[in-house]
C-alpha cells in the first residue's frame, strides 16, 4: 500500500457511504425495529386488550437496550467498516427505540406529544454538543472512539423520537377515522423523504442538514409502515403476526444486505482530493 493509499484508509468511516441502497436498508431495518419490538413487548412478554403487560415496555426495553450497548462496543472496537455489525447495532437501535419510547408514552404516560417534544430536544442537544467537540456533525468523520459515540447516542436519540413521532401522528389522522391513521401517517413521512430529496437534488442546503433530516424522517416512516402491517384491522392495521411480519422484514433486509454494494463513507477532505 502506498502512502496514499494508506492516508486514504486511514480517515475511511466505519459507517457506511449514503447511498440509495443505505436508505433502503435503513427503512427496512426502522420497520422491523417497530415489529420486533412490539413482538417482545407485546406478543411475547404478553397484552390485554386494555392494557399491555405492565413490565413488557420496561423488560423489552431492558432487553435491547443491553443489546445495543454489546452492539456499540464490537463496532467502536472494530477497525474497520463492517456491514452485518454496523446493521445490527442499527436494529438495535430501532427496537430499543421502539420500546423505549412505548415505555415513556404509556407506562410513564408522558404522552406522544410530551415523549416527542422531549426526544426532539435531545436530538439537537446531542447534535450540539458533537458540533462543539469536533466541529461538525458529518457521519463522514465516523471514524473515532468518540465520534462513534456521539454518532450512536444520537441515532438512538432520533429512533426513539421517531416511534413517538409516528405514534403520534397516526393517532392525530386516525382521530376521526382509526382504519387510516397509519396508511396516512405512512404517507406523511413519505412525502416529507420526498421533499427532503428534492432539496438534496435541486438546492444547495446544507447536505449534513439534509442527512439528519432524512434520517430522522426514516424512522416515523418505518414505524407507522411497521404498525399498519400488524395493528388490527380495527385500528387500521392488515393484522400480520407481529413475529411473522418481522421474520419476513429481517430476510428482507439479510437480502438487501447481501445483494445491495457495501462500502464505507470516505472524509470529506479525502472526496476533495481525489475528485
Amino acid at each position: 500500500m502506498n502512502v496514499r493509499d494508506a492516508d486514504s484508509a486511514a480517515v475511511l468511516s466505519k459507517v457506511p457511504a449514503v447511498t440509495l441502497g443505505f436508505w433502503i436498508i435503513k427503512i427496512l431495518a426502522t420497520t422491523l425495529g417497530e415489529t420486533g419490538g412490539d413482538t417482545v413487548t407485546m406478543t411475547w412478554l404478553g397484552e390485554t386488550t386494555a392494557h399491555p403487560y405492565p413490565n413488557g415496555y420496561l423488560i423489552g426495553t431492558a432487553i435491547f437496550l443491553t443489546a445495543l450497548v454489546f452492539f456499540v462496543f464490537l463496532q467502536i472496537a472494530a477497525k474497520k467498516f463492517h456491514p452485518f455489525l454496523y446493521w445490527l447495532t442499527i436494529i438495535a437501535s430501532t427496537t430499543a427505540g421502539t420500546t423505549m419510547a412505548d415505555f415513556a408514552d404509556r407506562s410513564l404516560g408522558v404522552g406522544y406529544t410530551g415523549g416527542s417534544l422531549i426526544l426532539f430536544a435531545c436530538v439537537i442537544a446531542s447534535l450540539i454538543v458533537w458540533y462543539l467537540s469536533e466541529g461538525t456533525v458529518s457521519v463522514a468523520t465516523v471514524n473515532k472512539p468518540r465520534v462513534e459515540i456521539y454518532y450512536w447516542i444520537t441515532i438512538t436519540f432520533s429512533q426513539t423520537l421517531g416511534t413517538a413521532l409516528g405514534d403520534w401522528t397516526a393517532d392525530a389522522l386516525g382521530a376521526d377515522d382509526p382504519g387510516y391513521g397509519y396508511l396516512l401517517a405512512a404517507l406523511v413521512f413519505l412525502g416529507a423523504l420526498a421533499i427532503v430529496a428534492a432539496c438534496y437534488y435541486f438546492t444547495r442546503v446544507s447536505r449534513v442538514l439534509l442527512f439528519w433530516a432524512a434520517f430522522i424522517l426514516t424512522r416515523p416512516l418505518g414505524a407507522t409502515v411497521g404498525d399498519f402491517f400488524d395493528k388490527p384491522h380495527s385500528d387500521g392495521g392488515l393484522d400480520v403476526s407481529r413475529p411473522i411480519a418481522t421474520g419476513i422484514i429481517l430476510a428482507v433486509m439479510l437480502l438487501c444486505i447481501l445483494i445491495i454494494p457495501q462500502r464505507p463513507g470516505e472524509h470529506p477532505r479525502v472526496q476533495e482530493r481525489t475528485a
